[in-house]
């Protein structure tokens, strides 16, 4: 069975009039990743799918080992050879996964980028800023010089603002800090101007008085250039803050979907709502949850709802049988048995 993650047109897919619309910068369907192992296969991605528009802005958000990483990877093409893709992945209407590995490189920068959570690591520590952005720029751009190259990478660290953009193109990265770093990382991922961006994480390495200037530059930056976004996160902030839409991933799978202000006010999921009682929020005056145990191996998840184990409200069919899809409304959904129906306060325990 095909579950697609909106169940009403994207953003910007169909004209107010009812003509049909450009076709959306990145649309995914039933994506599955899976990796070959010396202990077997591992499916780390298992039949996701959502649209995402230009200018627009999906939230993924998880705890570590949900499978959002190896989703991102897989959608740019940059997991290992021996892994197993399938589903459709399309971009600007065209379908990647049918293309040549050549093909496939020529997308890389040129049409979707990538902002890795670690900047120091993305960065080459034996070469300039200026060494960096003006190869990025100049493969981007064939024919042009050397010097106008350089004169696009200066116009980038300032619409990342940086300031003193001209001293910084000559500095190493180990002698920028962690947000200027991002900056600049940034700033690569647009060189191409994109019409995706995917970005894994990206305030995780930065200090948390850095954090939300950080979000508020990545946001102008993605609508400065008309991209699509697609940020894979456990940080609730930064989906309050930068999302348009969230999904909710656990076990490979997502589990609820819906706009920003639908799934952190009235999460129809009980990961979700865990996520949201484990979260420090300003002016609470209780102490954070956290969910119970630990995320399944994707190796050896269990018969039925993957979250079973952990979750409180978890019944009799929840152990043994998958849950299905339900409609919450206006586009919001959510997998679990009890999304819609009221919730019982005790859970049964695990079936034998």
């Amino acid at each position: 069975m095909t579950i697609r993650t909106q169940t009403a047109p994207a953003l910007g897919s169909v004209a107010a009039d009812g003509a049909a619309g450009p076709a959306p910068a990145l649309h995914v369907t039933d994506l599955i990743t899976e990796f070959r192992t010396r202990t077997g296969p591992t499916r780390a991605v298992d039949g996701v799918s959502f649209t995402v528009n230009r200018g627009g802005v999906l939230l993924v958000i998880g705890e570590s080992g949900s499978g959002k990483s190896a989703m991102l990877r897989s959608i740019i093409g940059i997991n290992p050879p021996t892994t197993l893709i399938e589903g459709t992945i399309e971009l600007n209407g065209r379908d990647v996964l049918g293309m040549s590995p050549r093909e496939r490189r020529k997308t890389r920068g040129r049409d979707i980028s990538m902002v890795f959570q670690d900047p120091l690591t993305a960065l080459d520590p034996v070469y300039t800023v200026e060494k960096q952005l003006v190869e990025t720029v100049r493969k981007h751009h064939p024919g042009i010089s050397r010097g106008d190259a350089r004169a696009r990478a200066l116009e980038l660290l300032e619409l990342v603002q940086i300031p003193s953009p001209a001293a910084r193109l000559r500095a190493y990265p180990n002698e920028l800090s962690g947000g200027m770093r991002q900056r600049v990382v940034i700033a690569m991922a647009i060189a191409g101007k994109p019409q995706v961006i995917l970005a894994d994480e990206p305030t995780t390495a930065l200090d948390v008085t850095v954090q939300a200037r950080m979000i508020r530059l990545f946001r102008q930056v993605q609508l400065d250039v008309d991209a699509g976004l697609v940020v894979v996160t456990h940080d609730l902030g930064v989906a309050a803050e930068l999302a348009d839409e969230v999904a909710v991933m656990y076990g490979g799978r997502f589990v609820e979907y819906g706009s920003a202000e639908q799934v952190l006010t009235r999460p129809a999921h009980p990961y979700t709502e865990g996520l949201i009682e484990a979260n420090v929020r300003a002016g609470q005056d209780r102490r954070p949850r956290a969910i119970p145990g630990a995320p399944p191996s994707l190796r050896r998840l269990p018969p039925g709802c993957a979250l079973a184990p952990r979750c409180s409200y978890a019944i009799e069919s929840c152990w043994t049988q998958d849950p299905p899809i339900k409609d919450v409304g206006d586009g919001h959904w959510s997998r679990c048995e009890l999304a819609v129906d009221a919730r019982p306060a005790r859970a049964v325990s695990r079936a034998s």
